[in-house]
């Protein structure tokens, strides 16, 4: 089958030559934060990427065409223009056969990764199954169960029911990591009262989970969660009155579907007056990190053949 995707030079030279390559998601600059800390976020985790001897690859659909690896006017167009759609694994033929520009969401990066032949995919963190009726449930989990990429986050996003989000997960089959920590980290909050799976100290320890995964033949991927950094951590007491009042508020502004999350992410932010922001920032390149030094330690096992 071929698809219309397009591999920059960058991507293109580093799977010639067996590079650890890490998929970076797009909807985080066009809808996940502000113009300009989106724009210098996107830079930033691209630049982390790379000085961790790892090669990003931001992942958009422009005028139609799956874009593994963007440039720096790409890059910026998805930052300043507002008119670019979120696109999940079902918009995904539609702005192919609309020529349309996507920003792509957890579950459109990972299928565009797996397509391409990449690995390692880091983000902020996953959405999962929301916190009152009808409990929408993001497509990111369904996908985690079916492409078979590694995906570095903070856990889900701290609006939704992280308890049915890992009963979710648990269900599908998609084994939780926890890099550094025993518990599921929360997004803004390094804990949230629930058991990983298992623990991994370091990425070779990660690579080995990875590396077992796929010689058991069980498809779909790895979930491996870190921990905002303390320094910029929010406590889930603090948390959790600035999350209701921006449920309400989007129940109130009959907000839905795949608005409902940039509404609340807004909302919580003005709530704590930037320190959301400041958190969110700190994990997206904390993770950007942690992914570029799990790809080293899954290639390196590659090439070594074990």
């Amino acid at each position: 089958m071929t698809r219309p995707m397009h591999l920059s030079s960058e991507i293109q030279a580093a799977q010639d030559s067996n590079l650890p390559i890490v998929a970076l998601e797009s909807t985080v600059i066009a809808h996940g934060l502000p113009y300009p800390t989106n724009l210098d976020t996107a830079r930033r985790m691209e630049a982390i990427v790379r000085e961790n001897q790892a090669v990003p690859a931001t992942i958009a659909v422009l005028q139609g065409q799956l874009r593994v690896g963007l440039s720096a006017d790409e890059l910026e167009h998805l930052a300043r223009d507002s008119n670019i759609r979120k696109a999940s694994r079902r918009d995904l033929p539609i702005l192919v056969a609309e020529k349309g520009d996507g920003a792509t969401t957890v579950a459109a990066t990972a299928t565009i990764a797996a397509w391409a032949g990449i690995e390692v995919f880091a983000t902020g963190g996953i959405g999962g199954v929301h916190r009152d009726p009808p409990f929408d449930i993001s497509n990111d989990l369904p996908t985690l169960a079916q492409v078979p990429v590694t995906v570095v986050c903070s856990g889900a996003k701290s609006i939704l029911n992280l308890r049915a989000t890992l009963e979710w997960l648990e269900t599908a089959g998609v084994p939780i990591v926890g890099f550094g920590t025993d518990e599921f980290p929360a997004f803004y909050s390094r804990s949230s009262g629930h058991k990983v799976d298992v623990r991994a100290d370091t990425p070779d320890q990660v690579a080995n989970l990875v590396h077992s995964q796929r010689q058991l033949g069980l498809g779909g991927g790895l979930l491996v969660t870190v921990p905002v950094p303390a320094s910029a951590a929010l406590s889930n007491e603090y948390l959790e009155a600035s999350i209701t009042a921006a449920l309400q508020m989007a129940q109130k502004e009959g907000i839905t579907g795949s608005a409902t999350t940039p509404f609340l992410l807004d909302w919580i932010v003005d709530q704590t007056q930037g320190a959301s922001l400041k958190a969110n920032v700190a994990l997206l390149e904390n993770n950007a990190k942690v992914g570029a030094q799990v790809a080293m330690a899954v290639q390196q096992l590659k090439t070594q053949g074990t």
